[in-house]
């Protein structure tokens, strides 16, 4: 038992931030090896976005890891506390999401999740199922299960406080919800990210008050973007989003900072620790190449969301293109016809945004001030150029992006 206790510490701990408390999950664990009986593990996802970055996977692997020690495993979809949004980290009251909105996110949520873990071995709930039902009295009997002054013990709610900003009393109700969950579940364990840390203590105080066993919070950083600075996020659009081309995603990685390579390799790879302490090892002494690794880092990184045999495509064609300067083998191309040229000639910022390469033309002008635009590998700084487009010119925006002009 004691061999077996200690590789699931091993597993579990791996890249964890916090573990609270961490001598009653040890508890639990031996309880379940010796009786043969898993721990149930609760993941809640709150379905307010319908795409998944790689920041979202931290917890996703961490679940994967619990569901390979055999472990039960139970994705909630919130699309009850949806509704309410979390407050956690918002310097103001979020909009509430239609329910039309939550069951199209929930889909996408299920498709993109199982890219991860064993569709076969994962229960997915919705929390609608126990809190729709509850009558008017049963949630005031909840609410009397926590008081105000504790509520503002929490640092964003706190912050509004004192800043004389509103707070509604709905707020108050997704964390009492987000742990009532727990209760309907009797789950063992709940993970979230560090930012989770409020929602997840209150569901071990709910079960505590309903005279349940309460729950261990396990916690996972928060993962760093592109940048190595910031957490990842699309609206900073420092994000490798898991469902971008192999190629996008691979390129996204290689751009990443040196110094987060093992944090990618421990939070978003299902490489062993063993393997990533010799990476580590490798790096320090100068018998690996960072870029190397890094390759390596983007072929593990695409092989779990497209197979192996995408990954290795997806390396070779970034070989091609940044090592020997090469296009790629697959150039996205864009047909122009008369009517979006005047007098032969387009304005430059405006063909980035119709060959998908910038979002707007105002997006166009900046990557072109920022010289990252090339026709025909010239690089263009001039954001009021008119062209006259060339049939087969090629149009490169930033590092990866390409366009072929078709007339």
């Amino acid at each position: 038992m004691e061999q077996e206790l200690k590789k699931q510490l091993e597993t579990i701990k791996r890249g964890t931030a916090e573990i609270v408390p961490e001598n009653e999950l040890v508890e639990k664990l031996k309880k379940s090896i010796s009786k043969n009986k898993p721990l149930h593990i609760k993941l809640g996802l709150d379905p307010t976005a319908p795409d998944i970055h790689l920041g979202h996977t931290v917890v996703l692997q961490k679940l994967k890891q619990f569901q390979d020690l055999g472990h039960k495993i139970t994705i909630l979809l919130g699309d009850y506390t949806a509704r309410i949004g979390d407050p956690t980290g918002k310097s103001e009251t979020r909009k509430q999401l239609s329910e039309e909105q939550i069951r199209a996110n929930a889909r996408t949520y299920r498709e993109q999740i199982f890219k991860i873990l064993d569709k076969s071995l994962t229960n997915v709930v919705f929390n609608s199922e126990w809190l729709a039902p509850l009558t008017f009295a049963d949630v005031i009997g909840l609410a009397a299960k926590y008081t105000v002054a504790r509520m503002l013990e929490r640092d964003d709610f706190a912050k509004r406080f004192g800043n004389e900003m509103p707070i509604s009393v709905h707020e108050f109700f997704y964390p009492l919800m987000q742990g009532y969950d727990s209760v309907a579940l009797e789950a063992d364990v709940e993970l979230g990210g560090t930012d989770q840390k409020f929602n997840l203590l209150m569901g071990r105080h709910l079960q505590k008050e309903y005279g349940q066993e309460p729950q261990v919070a396990l916690m996972m950083p928060i993962l760093e973007g592109l940048d190595g600075i910031q957490k990842m996020s699309k609206s900073l659009g420092n994000y490798i989003g898991i469902t971008e081309s192999p190629r996008e995603m691979f390129g996204k990685t290689m751009s990443i900072a040196d110094e987060l390579m093992i944090r990618y390799f421990e939070l978003v790879t299902q490489v062993t620790l063993e393997e990533i302490s010799v990476i580590e090892k490798g790096l320090k002494d100068g018998s690996l190449h960072p870029r190397d690794v890094k390759m390596r880092l983007g072929r593990e990184i695409v092989t779990i969301y497209h197979g192996a045999e995408a990954a290795q495509r997806a390396e070779e064609e970034f070989k091609n293109i940044f090592q020997k300067k090469e296009l790629p083998d697959e150039v996205p191309e864009c047909r122009l016809d008369s009517g979006e040229l005047a007098d032969g000639r387009i304005w430059l910022p405006k063909l980035l945004a119709l060959a998908g390469l910038a979002s707007g033309t105002s997006e166009g002008k900046r990557l072109i001030q920022q010289g990252a635009v090339k026709i025909d590998e010239e690089k263009i700084t001039d954001p009021d150029i008119k062209l006259i487009p060339v049939d087969g010119m090629i149009i490169k925006a930033g590092k990866r992006k390409f366009a072929k002009i078709i007339l």
